[in-house]
């Protein structure tokens, strides 16, 4: 078995390379390099900022909209039996965006970019939530009915917007069915990674991975996901509505204890983020691009503004208007990064780890480990009676951060596939594949002892790879939404119909109370 798992290990050794090549470009370059602040930056980042820029200006600052507004949109009854709520739609975004990047990738972020870089993450956040508008308002706008449902996202907006070529709506979703299910495995990992934590701090031991807690946890891991992807969208809908409050509520409930058991430490915390975000300490490089390039590009894939991959949850929602959507899943990159990441952030640079607590080469030792400097960063925060309880509740939200990406990944993936085929074979096949074939591979290679860093490599070349697709749809589709935001501040949220703003959709090109009537056949759409 081991064996199997290193050949597949070999087979994409040459994927971190490309991934690597991507992500940095062209940074490695020297004259690139050498340009002061802009030189930290790859192409990538100043892409997804820029564009986050030039849509908050477009929009007129969107992302400002009152809170309260959003709230009320997401908490209104459906106005039809089609599609899931706003509020379900929402939760199943953030079941994406609330994952263990959230705690390990923001940890790394500091303890490469210092304190600072959660400053520059909220930065982009802010301008990310633009983003987020237009990807989920186009996704809205050009979603489709199937049964009693919705389906949509980057494959059918890219297609209508691409000229409507069926082959580009067949790429970007095959694309990111490739994405989602290799994402699988290391949020499989993720999950293990937590029980496992939990078993070790109960009994006081290592526990080996051949032991029979992770075959345990192996089983019922499989078991609980096969049981919920296969019951549907609607079924893992029922289920992230429950859990992601949960992971959400209890990890900032003790985000918030621990500030407060450390109060007298914010002052510092205020000090090292805005400090180290214009003259970061030495030990993070000492000059502020590191901070900023941490933070910008941490934060954009902690929130996913940009990548296409939220769009699947926004299509599926039922709203009264496409915008609706579009400030729905904006308020969701506002809670992911600005308070999740933020409480994350609270406890690592509030532990100061890097300036006492430890020496510079025990700190180089423990941060090869995100998820132990954040443990570690807790455990020097709290009293020694509680340090163990308060790790243990730690690892059970990182554990359901990585289980409700789990599910959420196995269902946009479904979602996608529904532009290749929306039989009944063909959907259970991608339910099939994700949950009984990507999520049983990650726990062997778990029980096996293995890590497959190529293997896993392959996920950070699919992000990007998402980024240099969505992107540019999103800049060549961008009149649609301005032209829909303007419908909706005119007529404050009123019926829509999209024929008024110049393009004839599925959904929206009727009254929806005779769209509700409609038979499911899949209408043909012009330009």
């Amino acid at each position: 078995m081991e064996s199997l798992f290193q050949s597949v290990n070999a087979l994409f050794a040459f994927i971190a390379p490309i991934s690597d090549f991507l992500w940095d470009f062209p940074t490695h370059l020297k004259f690139w390099s050498r340009i002061p602040v802009l030189g930290q930056f790859s192409f990538a980042i100043l892409l997804l900022v820029g564009v986050g820029i030039h849509f908050t200006i477009r929009t007129r600052f969107i992302q400002t909209m009152n809170v309260r507004k959003i709230v009320r949109i997401m908490l209104r009854r459906q106005s039809s039996k089609t599609g899931v709520s706003a509020l379900a739609s929402f939760m199943l975004g953030l079941a994406m965006r609330a994952g263990p990047g959230n705690i390990v990738g923001i940890t790394g972020a500091i303890s490469v970019g210092g304190p600072g870089a959660l400053f520059w993450m909220w930065v982009a956040a802010f301008f990310g939530m633009a983003t987020a508008f237009m990807e989920s308002t186009l996704a809205q706008l050009f979603k489709e009915r199937k049964h009693d449902e919705f389906v949509g996202g980057l494959p059918f907006y890219g297609r209508r917007i691409l000229g409507d070529r069926r082959i580009v709506g067949t790429v970007l979703s095959v694309v990111f069915i490739v994405y989602a299910l290799f994402n699988v495995p290391p949020q499989t990992f993720n999950v293990f990674t937590a029980i496992g934590t939990i078993a070790d701090t109960v009994s006081g031991t290592h526990l080996a991975r051949q032991s029979t807690v992770y075959y345990v946890i192996a089983v019922v891991l499989v078991a609980a996901c096969a049981f919920i992807i296969m019951g549907g969208i609607r079924r893992v809908t029922a289920y992230t509505d429950v859990l992601v409050p949960i992971k959400a509520a209890l990890f900032c409930l003790m985000s918030l204890i621990i500030i407060l058991i450390n109060l007298p430490l914010i002052p510092y915390f205020f000090h090292e983020v805005i400090v180290g975000a214009f003259a970061p300490h030495a030990l993070f490089g000492g000059a502020i691009g590191t901070a900023l390039a941490q933070g910008v590009k941490r934060g954009l894939m902690s929130n996913e503004a940009g990548q296409g991959t939220i769009t699947m949850a926004a299509a599926i929602a039922d709203n009264d208007h496409p915008c609706e959507q579009g400030f729905v899943q904006s308020l969701g990159v506002f809670f992911d990064t600005m308070v999740i990441c933020t409480m994350t952030g609270f406890i690592v640079v509030m532990a100061h780890v890097w300036t006492g607590s430890v020496d510079g080469q025990a700190w180089e030792s423990v941060r090869a480990s995100k998820i132990t400097v954040y443990l570690a960063s807790v455990e020097t925060l709290v009293p020694v009676s509680i340090a163990h309880a308060v790790q243990i509740v730690m690892c059970v939200c990182y554990g359901l951060f990585a289980f409700t990406t789990l599910l959420g990944m196995i269902s946009f993936a479904e979602i996608s596939a529904n532009f290749i085929s929306r039989s009944r074979g063909f959907i259970t096949g991608i339910r099939v594949v994700g949950s009984l074939v990507f999520v049983p591979f990650g726990a062997l290679t778990v029980l096996a002892g293995l890590e497959l860093p190529n293997l896993w490599a392959l996920s950070d070349l699919m992000n990007i790879v998402m980024v240099l697709l969505n992107v540019p749809i999103l800049l060549i589709g961008q009149r649609l939404v301005y032209k829909a935001l303007a419908h909706y501040r005119a007529t404050r949220g009123g019926p829509f119909v999209s024929d008024e703003i110049g393009v004839r959709t599925a959904y929206w090109s009727r009254p929806r109370d005779a769209v509700a009537k409609q038979k499911d056949v899949r209408e043909p759409v012009e330009g």
